[in-house]
């Protein structure tokens, strides 16, 4: 096979690791790819917002399957563009991705269908918007309806941060267009989880849950970010539940999208919250997460590419094995001041020590090569993974890893997953050290 894959972050470069291990590629394009993703595929220097370069690269070079990995582009339609050109291409068609591209629509379509979700309603009016808050009470979430790159989504504890919040998206601007309107929700209480499935457009199959790190510092404290770490898999979310899930929210989910959107292919990210009335939708993506894919992609048994083919092609799936019991974890190297301002630009030292460690993947997610050095390009640099038998071996493994690596600035959360190993380990007994 000879395949193409749009984008260029730490998702993408543990995409074209998994891809490019498949003994069914014979040829591994990325556009525009990474330093990283450099070492698994020949990249090409075209943006994954230029559609009509695309699909005259995709045409030029006979590519067989097209991977979309970032969201922006199929939102835009890329999709759409690549099969009209005859093309196959993993990744849902514009409508779909509304499902991720507007939290009204993907709101009112859960509303519609009976699928479980936080009590919300839509404002294109600031006024209105604040009434609902008083009506609502706090805690609340003011929701941008567009995307806002993972920081679009704030939780309220007052009604003075919601009336902040209300500015901030529909006065200020802050998100350009994604923010003229906004969902007001409930603040839903429970354990947050990251669950993926693919569809192949009529049947659904389940592709493993992590537990996401938002917030910029240890403790979950400070702003929202594109994510600092991850880990899979999550004990909270067992077999019962995952079939739970995929009966009641997936499988409706898709069958409406392809009601009122046409058929689904690709992949879906439900973000889950785990409450006392049961597994509830925060919202949804339509692609993997970033940095949930990369600790997916270290446990993901057998070959990822007939699965991806199957999706796009709208084949049935191809036998795979059971997943394994090890465990993953993903910890985010960042520039400093992310996610606000930041510098770009320092010389990064250490990568060949970290990626020499026993179950190591370092993705690259944020760099460039400047006169034959590596250096910082971005707010996320580094994705430093791990695999182990257990959770606090995959901790240990990683972190192990991120001490290897040095820049100027570097910032990373030292507390991945922890949260997960307290609370799996047994109390204390009585005189116990």
């Amino acid at each position: 096979m000879r395949i193409l894959l749009v984008g260029g972050g730490g998702r993408e470069h543990a995409l074209a690791w998994r891809i490019s291990e498949s003994p069914l590629v014979d040829v591994l394009l990325a556009a525009p790819g990474n330093p990283g993703i450099a070492r698994h595929a020949t990249c090409v220097g075209i943006g994954a917002d230029a559609h009509d370069e695309l699909v005259a690269l995709a045409r030029r070079e006979r590519i067989d399957l097209t991977v979309v990995g970032p969201e922006v582009p199929l939102v835009a339609g890329l999709a759409d563009r690549l099969s009209a050109a005859g093309l196959c291409v993993f990744g849902p068609t514009a409508r779909a991705a509304a499902i991720e591209g507007s939290k009204a629509f993907a709101k009112a379509l859960l509303a519609r269908h009976g699928i479980p979700t936080a009590r919300f309603a839509t404002f294109d009016d600031p006024a209105r918007a604040r009434r609902y808050c008083r009506d609502l009470g706090t805690p609340l979430v003011v929701k941008a309806d567009g995307l806002a790159a993972g920081k679009g989504a704030i939780v309220c504890r007052t009604l003075a941060e919601a009336d902040d919040a209300i500015a901030l998206c529909m006065e200020r601007r802050v998100f350009g267009a994604s923010g003229t309107t906004v969902v007001v929700e409930e603040f839903l209480v429970g354990e947050e989880i990251s669950f993926f499935a693919l569809s192949n457009g009529g049947d659904a199959l389940a592709f493993g849950a992590a537990q996401d790190h938002k917030a910029v510092l240890d403790g979950d404290r400070g702003p929202n970010t594109g994510g600092m770490g991850a880990y899979s898999p999550v004990v909270a979310f067992d077999d019962a539940l995952e079939k739970h899930v995929m009966e009641t929210i997936v499988r409706p989910t898709f069958a409406a999208l392809a009601r009122e959107a046409g058929a689904y292919q690709g992949v879906l990210f439900v973000q889950l919250m785990l409450t006392a009335e049961g597994p509830k939708v925060v919202e949804f993506n339509c692609r993997f997460g970033d940095p949930e894919c990369q600790a997916l992609m270290l446990r993901a048994p057998g070959d990822l590419v007939p699965l991806l083919t199957a999706a796009a092609r709208g084949e049935a799936w191809p036998a795979a094995p059971p997943w394994p019991r090890r465990a993953s974890v993903c910890v985010t190297v960042a520039s400093g001041g992310y996610p606000g301002a930041y510098a770009t630009g320092a010389p990064i030292e250490g990568l060949t020590r970290a990626e020499a460690k026993p179950g190591v993947r370092v993705f690259h997610a944020g760099t460039k090569q400047v006169e034959g050095r590596l250096v910082t390009a971005g707010g996320r640099v580094l994705s430093v993974a791990a695999v182990a038998a257990d959770l606090p071996g995959a901790i240990r493994a990683a972190y192990d890893a991120v001490g290897e690596i040095r820049f100027d600035g570097m910032h990373y959360r030292t507390d991945i997953g922890q949260r997960a190993v307290r609370a799996e380990a047994p109390p204390r007994r009585r005189g116990e050290r």
